[in-house]
């Protein structure tokens, strides 16, 4: 087996990503029969059918979808250092995909980005929200706020510290309620949260709790929180930020939610990563120490 040019692959991608010959060659400014002779060319090389033929353009193989990890590692690599050699790396411009999860991305990063924006109005931030880990080695995000450790090495990581998560009622729910002054009164509340997050948390053994409402969604959570609907956990850096939420058991710590950064060992080259990531580590500090 020769070893395959990186066009081949980069081609492979393209008809990958787009599901056909006509979007792909339109991606990569080329003609759709040099488009097929690349793909013709890497099976060729590598000895196995990336695609097949189907009424709604190619589909790949299992072939195809075992090599795709490693062929977006190497579109990210080539894309690095054409950016590192045109002098793009040293200009504070540009844009970061940053990943973390959707409470984080809602509830406590909007204002330290904000801050970064009005220091580096150049530096442009996609914001993708998701509690799946993403990908960092593969490209999927430049940088992550992560609140478990990231597992995968070539990753530049730093743990910033661990968030206490408290009990907290909204000053509404608090004028209409009794608020409880020790644990086994939380079993005459309506609580807000997962019943099967609460059954990991030791404070709560031997409680007989019942959850008035429950979500997927840390979001969905906070809401009705705010919304007075019951007692609930939140971290205590968001409850600080908004008066109208009344510490419940104030000596109770739920759990203390570890908050990592990381960003791909390579991609601290670009300084609009290093910027970023300094400034997120140094808020987040902040924001854990109140």
């Amino acid at each position: 087996m020769i070893d395959p040019d990186w066009t081949l692959w980069r081609s492979f991608l393209a008809v990958l990503q787009t599901g056909s010959l006509s979007q792909a060659a339109r991606r990569l400014a080329l003609t759709q029969p040099t488009l097929g002779r690349h793909i013709s060319l890497l099976e060729e090389a590598l000895g196995a059918v990336l695609f097949t033929r189907s009424n709604d353009g190619l589909r790949p193989t299992g072939a195809a979808l075992t090599l795709q990890p490693q062929a977006e590692t190497m579109a990210a690599a080539a894309d690095l250092l054409t950016r590192i050699a045109s002098g793009e790396a040293e200009q504070a411009e540009g844009r970061v995909r940053l990943t973390t999860s959707e409470f984080m991305g809602v509830a406590v990063l909007p204002p330290i980005l904000a801050t970064f924006r009005t220091l580096y109005p150049k530096i442009d931030i996609d914001l993708v929200m998701s509690d799946r880990n993403l990908d960092l080695l593969r490209g999927d995000a430049d940088l992550a706020v992560r609140n478990v450790a990231p597992a995968q090495d070539a990753l530049l990581v730093r743990k910033i510290g661990e968030a206490p998560v408290r009990l907290f009622a909204h000053q509404s729910y608090a004028g209409r309620h009794d608020l409880p002054g020790s644990l086994p009164a939380l079993q005459d509340h309506a609580l807000i949260g997962r019943e099967e997050y609460a059954r990991r948390v030791p404070a709560f053994a031997g409680l007989s709790l019942r959850f008035g409402f429950a979500s997927e969604s840390d979001i969905a959570l906070l809401a009705a929180l705010r919304a007075g609907m019951g007692i609930g956990a939140c971290q205590q850096g968001v409850a600080d930020t908004d008066p109208s939420l009344i510490p419940v058991l104030p000596a109770v710590t739920i759990v203390q939610l570890p908050i990592w950064m990381a960003m791909h060992e390579d991609r601290r080259r670009l300084r609009r990563l290093r910027l970023l990531f300094d400034h997120l580590a140094e808020s987040l500090k902040a924001y854990l120490a109140g």
